[in-house]
């Protein structure tokens, strides 16, 4: 990992361009150090993965041209990974006990899903969000309090002295009868109650007190934790009539590092007569060793790729990479 989040926070927020221009300068180094600090040379390396999508189409293209090159130079085999595919293994690299069937919430910056694990390569979406990122709604919530980016951490260190009983937020979707999720009308909800302490309205007018900005992020992260786990309760019985035999309910994804979260999801998994399981923090975020292990997975099934895949901004997380004409699978 070459963290770029110092430069980001300046902003509130990624910056794609600079992100795009720090991945071109930082890739050489880090793949020099990770073959170092593996004790491997390029001759001992099975295969090259890399990240194809979802995300930042800059950054994206920096990878997935880096690989392209590696591949070609050295001959060997090129296997695209899926972002997310990349945090749900994140869990393996922690946890050798753990193999599928499981479900899996997977909650970051850009996307929250509930997947149903089949096996190493076989998913199925349960459930995802039908407009914003419990990890975007975090982070755009902090910069309307000030602060800071990343907003997850502060967010939580702050609901830690806050009143999470104070501010009543809804619960988008409570009632429907599916497992998607909505983090839009909840994110609003905190915006109102923000704007309510200035007499015109103005988000940017409003000065609160340590205290209600501390009972706002306590509300909030109740609220965004209830919203994730009412809907994991209902995969939770998906999953166990599919799969009685069914042990583990996983947790991937940046904002699966928030403690507050996590005993929510530990009570659920108990109630569910489920065990639960989830990366150690620093391998929560985004990291280089989930994206390897997730393209161990494809490569033990012979699955890998040519040259002609594209970087997606989006792409779904059951279909296989993109090829340069259009949408195709990998090939053995």
């Amino acid at each position: 990992i070459l963290s770029q989040a110092d430069m980001h926070a300046l902003y509130g927020g990624v910056v794609p361009e600079i992100a795009s221009r720090r991945h071109s300068e930082a890739i050489v180094g880090v793949v020099k150090e990770a073959l170092e600090q593996g004790g491997k040379t390029l001759s001992q390396i099975d295969g090259i993965a890399v990240t194809y999508a979802p995300g930042l189409i800059g950054a994206l293209l920096v990878g997935v041209n880096f690989a392209k090159g590696l591949s070609l130079s050295t001959g060997l085999p090129l296997v695209p990974v899926h972002h997310l595919r990349g945090h749900i293994a994140s869990n393996y690299l922690s946890n050798p006990d753990l193999e599928p069937p499981f479900l899996c919430l997977v909650v970051s910056g850009g996307h929250s899903h509930i997947v149903q694990v089949e096996d190493y390569t076989k998913l199925t979406i349960l459930g995802r969000t039908r407009d914003d990122a419990a990890g975007e709604a975090f982070d755009k919530v902090a910069k309307m309090l000030g602060l800071g980016y990343p907003g997850g951490p502060m967010i939580e260190k702050m609901a830690e002295i806050g009143d999470e009983n104070r501010f009543v937020l809804p619960h988008p979707l409570k009632n429907s009868n599916d497992c998607n999720l909505s983090f839009s009308g909840l994110k609003t909800a905190v915006r109102k109650i923000i704007e309510s302490y200035d007499e015109s309205g103005n988000i940017e007018h409003v000065i609160l007190s340590k205290k209600d900005t501390a009972d706002i992020c306590a509300c909030f992260q109740k609220t965004a934790a209830e919203c994730l786990t009412e809907k994991l309760a209902k995969a939770a019985d998906i999953f166990r009539q599919k799969y009685p035999a069914g042990k583990h309910l996983v947790a991937a994804g940046g904002v699966a590092a928030n403690g507050y979260l996590r005993r929510r999801l530990e009570k659920l998994a108990e109630e569910k007569g489920l065990l639960f399981a989830a990366p150690p923090l620093k391998w929560c975020t985004d990291n280089g060793a989930m994206i390897a292990w997730a393209g161990l997975e494809r490569f033990a099934k012979g699955l890998s790729d040519g040259l002609d895949f594209k970087p997606r901004p989006r792409w779904p997380l059951d279909e296989t990479a993109p090829k340069a004409a259009g949408a195709g699978g990998v090939k053995a």
